[in-house]
């Protein structure tokens, strides 16, 4: 039973990038999936949420419209794909799954996915 994030590396900036989180052992569409991003001496930051009963979704304010979460519940993985990179966005990027959006923080994650990195530099 585990989360995994994958799809990160070395881009641009102004380049564009889609990241997965894969589940196994449990069905995803079960569950509010989020991404979170921790930069190198940074706290973790919440990109952004996707319910798991309407579809609803919610972005952190500052990073409104360069980012989109998506699911495929045949597939059991989320996506977030990022638009216009800014080196400011370098981090490593996790996934994480709970009951709903609210309940996903800290300490109320039901899994938790290993992070993939992303570096934006030219």
């Amino acid at each position: 039973v585990q989360l995994q994030a994958y799809g990160g590396g070395l881009v641009r900036p102004r380049d564009s990038l889609k990241i997965s989180c894969a589940a196994s052992g449990f069905p995803l569409e079960r569950y509010a999936v989020g991404w979170i991003r921790q930069a190198p001496g940074k706290e973790r930051e919440r990109v952004s949420c996707m319910s798991s009963t309407d579809g609803s979704t919610d972005y952190a304010d500052s990073l409104k419209g360069r980012f989109t979460i998506s699911r495929d519940n045949a597939k059991n993985t989320a996506y977030l794909q990022i638009d216009s990179l800014k080196p400011e966005d370098t981090a490593k990027y996790s996934c994480a799954a709970s009951q709903s959006c609210r309940t996903l923080v800290p300490g109320h994650y039901d899994f938790w996915g290993r992070g993939t990195q992303v570096t934006v530099s030219s």
